[in-house]
């Protein structure tokens, strides 16, 4: 019996094909302006040998005609991360355009969560344009900052952040340094919104900067609390999405 997972983020839609004990095979394509194209391109890569159970999830999950349900993605994020590394109690995502963070309970089952979703600031697109503006590729930075001490940035709004970036650079300011700046800034935002909420035990990070080591050491830092990840975490909500499936069947 097979399930199928989609999650179709802002900017990538990922999709988890599921034999109820092990991935059978993972998918993730960009997310264009076209969101349900996307979804269906995932859908009849993963299902062409049929699938029993079809279950969408995030910005697009409306989107999948093909699908049998249709769940939020903090159910799905929390479940696929608990998946992933059962010892975990929190999850903080960092996605493209918004930034969630969620509780879980002994049962590894949603307990409280906290979700940004009105600005940019502090998501992975908001990096990938200033990373744009320093002229330098996102899937670099683990070593574009190596050695780097972190330029001071006083302004989250991605508009203002652009200009500032702009400003240090002709003051003469290391490209790498203001990238390390950057990180630091979103991982410090991004631990004050989660700490709103009564955070213990092991923390796992997922979203698309969960696949950069300084994201994840950086996080620590500003959560004093351990912050785990896996090679996996991209696809956590894709993830929860077909192990949710499964149980169904």
């Amino acid at each position: 019996m097979l399930s199928l997972g989609i999650d179709s983020g802002s900017t990538t839609t990922k999709g988890i094909l599921f034999d109820g004990t092990e991935i059978v095979s993972a998918l993730l394509v960009p997310t264009t302006a076209r969101p349900k194209e996307s979804l269906n391109t995932v859908y009849k890569a993963l299902s062409q040998n049929g699938v029993d159970f079809t279950i969408s999830t995030g910005y697009g999950r409306g989107l999948l005609e093909q699908a049998d349900k249709k769940i939020t993605e903090i159910t799905c994020h929390a479940r696929g991360a608990a998946w992933l590394d059962p010892s975990i109690r929190v999850v903080i995502d960092i996605g493209g355009q918004d930034c969630k963070a969620i509780l879980l309970n002994e049962q590894r089952q949603v307990a409280d969560f906290l979700m940004n979703d009105k600005c940019a600031a502090g998501t992975g697109r908001f990096i990938e344009m200033m990373m744009r503006t320093l002229d330098a590729p996102l899937d670099s930075i683990d070593t574009f900052v190596q050695g780097k001490k972190p330029a001071s940035i006083s302004s989250m709004c991605t508009v203002f952040a652009e200009s500032e970036i702009v400003s240090l650079l002709a003051e003469g300011e290391d490209a790498g340094n203001i990238a390390l700046g950057m990180i630091h800034a979103i991982c410090k935002r991004t631990s004050f919104f989660a700490q709103k909420m009564n955070l213990e035990g092991k923390v796992f990070f997922t979203g698309g900067l969960s696949k950069y080591e300084i994201f994840r050491k950086t996080l620590e830092e500003y959560l004093q609390l351990e912050v785990h990840t896996h090679q996996m975490a991209q696809y956590a909500g894709a993830i929860g999405a077909a192990v949710i499936a499964s149980e169904t069947l």
